[in-house]
Order: structure tokens, then C-alpha cells, then sequence
């Protein structure tokens, strides 16, 4: 079987062509260094406050997007690279490789060490701290969905690793999930869709030191939106388009340097990139219930101009629905993370808390309530790894990721307000993180895109 994963000679990690150690590998050895520095000291947040960036959430703000960087104009308006689906054994196995495996104990180091003990003053503050954004970069989370010719890791395309990421961190906090993944999402999309000018365009800021802030931003502040019915609109004038409208719920708007703007074209949803310096964007602070920390904010556009060669992607629709189908994968391997984090907290509290002698776990109405969450979480899990393994091998799972959508929307917010009945008053209070995660689990079925795997 080929690897999952293959450094190039001389790549950015600076090894030679006889070096075999796989890239996971140094990913690992990445962490353990993180682990010895002093980004574990700070993450108290002791300068959470001191960020200005969403300092006015409470109050509102709306002001230019940030001005970001220029990014040169390179390549052909020719097809870009796409990575290779992966092969097919011809045996149901959801069980994850050995490079996967290797991949998520990276993660979940960074998400114990560095996510769950952020989360609480993260949440609060509307903000990702420097500190978990730059851990995440530092390991390549951005560049996991570009495509090896791209200077990524990827040799082979893989859905299920990105969606075991996302399982990975939300077991630390679904906020701070969104935040790190956000810029993957407009990477894994242009790598996905992009033509060879985008990709050389854009691509290599991900797959460097410097990487950009950047969102995928579907969503609209409309009741019962309907990600197939866009108000916002790009018309064709000269050369280019113009696009206009309002996207809601976008990840790090205020700091964003790059969208990737879904807009209606003539009829059918269409997928645009738009840089920050754009006239006619401007961001507005957006808090919400939940995901706080990913510091959700709206993007107004009125008349922006864009190129020709903004267009990511088909006209046809069938690029857009594939990225709503990804970025949906995404949010039930959130619910799945974060479910998992209810499950693990609460059976610690049962068994540990008693009442009348005993712990409350010998009570039945209260084991059956866990024994659900168990349950319920293990078969959100099953549904959202088979629709990621079709995916990844390149097969239709439209049907799949519908059912696990369904699935983790309805029993993931009953996993979040079960969580809170079991701690009781407990339950209610931000000492206990469960308030926080059922905050949380209530937004996979409202979110579209800013995630995609």
C-alpha cells in the first residue's frame, strides 16, 4: 500500500532524499518539542485580554477587512493538480491506517496540552490565543489538503484523515477546532478546485511559516438558510464579476486575509476567491451561542470587484456541492470530537460524585443516560467515518454525510443538554466545561462551511 503521506527531497523540513522517516513522524517530534517550550507556560491566556481584535464584540464593530498581504498572480488558467483518491481494498474497514493513527495522537496531544485548558478563557474572549493557532501551524494542519506536487504532504487524497482531525481537536473544544482548521478548509479547496494560477497563487503561503488567515464562508444570515439558494450574488461585468451581499459566520473574519466567498452566478451557487484588501468588504463582529472562540464575524460585500480568474472551481454547481458535502463531513466529525468530550467528562462526574452514600452512577435513570450518550456518540461516529472513507476513495456520499448530518444535529444536542442534566446544578455553571459544549453542539446543524476535510 502507498503511503497516506511522502516527504519531498529538500521540502520544508529540511531533510535530505535519504531520510525515510515519514512526515508524521516529524510531526510528532514536533509536539514533543512543543511540549518541552514555553507555549504550554502561556497558554493562561495572561494577554487574552490585551487582543484587541474582538475587544468590542460585546458592544459590535464594523470596519474594512484587514488589508493582508498582496499575493502574486502566477501559473496557467489550466487544470491544477489533484491529488489521487485512494485505493480500495474491497473490504468494509472504517479501522484507521497506521499514518492516520499516527496523525490523530499528534492531535490529540495538542488538543489535552494546549485546546482544553484555553478553551474556557478563548470562549469568553471571542478569540483564538496565539498560542494554539501557532502549535497548529507549527505541526501543518493547514497544508494537510495540499496536494504533494503543491509542496504539501499529501500524496494521496484522504477525507478521513482530515476528518479525524477534526474528531481529534473538538475532544479539546470545538471553538478552537474551527479556528485551526479554517485556513485548511480555503487550502483543501483551492487544492480541490483551483486551476494551476490559483495553486501557485495561493497555495504555497499555506504550506510555509507564515501562513495566512483565511475563511471559507458559506453561510447567511437568513432564517431556514438554504446553502443551495445564495442572496448573496456575483454578476459577470468586463472581464470579471462583482459580488454583493452579507456571509455570516465567518471564521476570524476581522484578521482574515483571504475568502473564499460562495455566492449565486446566473442562477446556481458558485465558489469565489476574494483577498481582504478587496474595495468593498467590510467585517462586522458576529458573536454567537456557540463556537465562540473561533471569533465568528460577518462579511459584508458591496460591489466588490474580482477577476475572471477568481472563480473557484465550475460554474455548474457540481464543485459547490461537493465543498457543502465536505464542509458538512466536517461539522459531524466536530459533533463526534465533542460528543466524545461529553461522554468522558460525565462518566468521571457520576462515579465520582455521590449523593445518599454512593456514587450517582449506581442510579439507574443516570447510567442509562450515559449508557445513551455512549451509544449515541458511537453510532455519529460510524456514520460520519463511512461517509469520510467513500470520500476519500473518490465514490458518491451524498446519502452518507445526509444521514450522519441528521444524525449528529439531533443526538449531538441531546448529547450537549443530557451533559448538562447529569451535572445537575453543576450542569448550569461555567466552572464545568459540559455548558460549553452543549453551547457548541447546537451549531452543527445551523453551520455551512468555514470547516471543510
Amino acid at each position: 500500500m502507498s503511503p497516506l503521506f511522502r516527504l519531498r527531497p529538500g521540502g520544508r523540513h529540511g531533510v535530505s532524499s535519504r531520510e525515510t522517516r515519514d512526515p508524521i513522524g516529524f510531526a510528532v517530534a514536533a509536539v514533543n518539542r512543543l511540549a518541552q517550550s514555553e507555549l504550554i507556560d502561556r497558554v493562561g491566556l495572561r494577554k487574552q485580554a490585551e487582543q484587541a481584535v474582538y475587544s468590542t464584540t460585546r458592544n459590535g464593530f464594523r470596519v474594512a477587512t484587514a488589508a493582508g498581504r498582496t499575493f502574486a498572480r502566477a501559473g496557467r488558467s489550466a487544470p491544477g493538480a489533484r491529488p489521487a483518491s485512494a485505493g480500495s481494498s474491497g473490504v468494509f474497514d472504517l479501522t484507521p491506517t497506521e499514518d492516520e493513527a499516527m496523525l490523530v495522537a499528534v492531535v490529540d496531544e495538542l488538543a489535552t496540552e494546549l485546546l482544553r485548558p484555553a478553551a474556557s478563557a478563548a470562549d469568553e474572549a471571542c478569540t483564538a490565543p496565539t498560542e494554539v493557532l501557532a502549535a497548529a501551524q507549527e505541526i501543518g494542519l493547514p497544508g494537510l489538503g495540499v496536494p504533494d506536487a503543491l509542496g504539501g504532504i499529501m500524496e494521496e487524497r484522504s477525507a478521513m484523515a482530515g476528518t479525524l482531525v477534526a474528531e481529534a481537536l473538538a475532544k479539546g473544544d470545538m471553538g478552537l477546532a474551527v479556528a485551526t482548521l479554517a485556513p485548511g478548509a480555503v487550502a483543501t479547496a483551492i487544492g480541490l478546485w483551483g486551476t494551476e494560477a490559483q495553486q501557485q497563487t495561493y497555495l504555497p503561503a499555506f504550506t510555509g511559516d507564515d501562513v495566512p488567515v483565511a475563511a471559507l464562508t458559506i453561510a447567511e444570515p437568513t432564517v431556514l438558510f438554504d446553502p443551495f439558494s445564495l442572496a448573496t450574488t456575483a454578476r459577470r461585468e468586463g472581464d470579471g464579476f462583482v459580488l454583493d451581499g452579507v456571509k455570516s459566520a465567518v471564521v476570524r473574519g476581522a484578521d482574515a486575509e483571504l475568502f473564499v466567498v460562495a455566492a449565486q452566478l446566473e442562477g446556481t451557487p458558485a465558489l469565489f476567491i476574494v483577498e481582504s484588501g478587496a474595495v468593498g468588504l467590510e467585517v462586522e463582529a458576529d458573536p454567537s451561542m456557540g463556537v465562540r472562540a473561533a471569533g465568528l464575524a460577518r462579511l459584508h460585500l458591496s460591489g466588490v470587484r474580482v477577476g475572471a480568474d477568481a472563480l473557484l472551481g465550475d460554474t455548474d454547481g457540481t464543485a459547490y456541492r461537493e465543498c457543502v458535502r465536505l464542509s458538512r463531513l466536517a461539522w459531524c466529525a466536530l459533533a463526534v470530537g465533542t460528543g466524545q468530550a461529553v461522554l468522558d467528562y460525565v462518566k468521571d462526574y457520576v462515579n465520582g460524585r455521590e449523593a445518599f452514600g454512593e456514587p450517582i452512577s449506581h442510579r439507574q435513570s443516570v447510567a442509562f443516560m450515559v449508557a445513551d450518550i455512549a451509544i449515541e456518540v458511537q453510532a455519529m461516529r460510524l456514520l460520519t467515518w463511512k461517509a469520510a472513507s467513500r470520500a476519500t476513495r473518490g465514490q458518491d456520499f451524498a446519502r452518507e454525510v445526509a444521514l450522519a448530518r441528521q444524525l449528529c444535529t439531533e443526538k449531538g444536542m441531546r448529547i450537549g443538554l443530557d451533559g448538562v442534566q447529569l451535572l445537575g446544578g453543576h450542569g448550569f455553571v461555567k466552572e464545568h466545561p459540559v455548558e460549553r459544549w452543549y453551547r457548541d453542539l447546537r451549531a452543527v446543524g445551523v453551520m455551512e462551511g468555514a470547516v471543510l476535510v
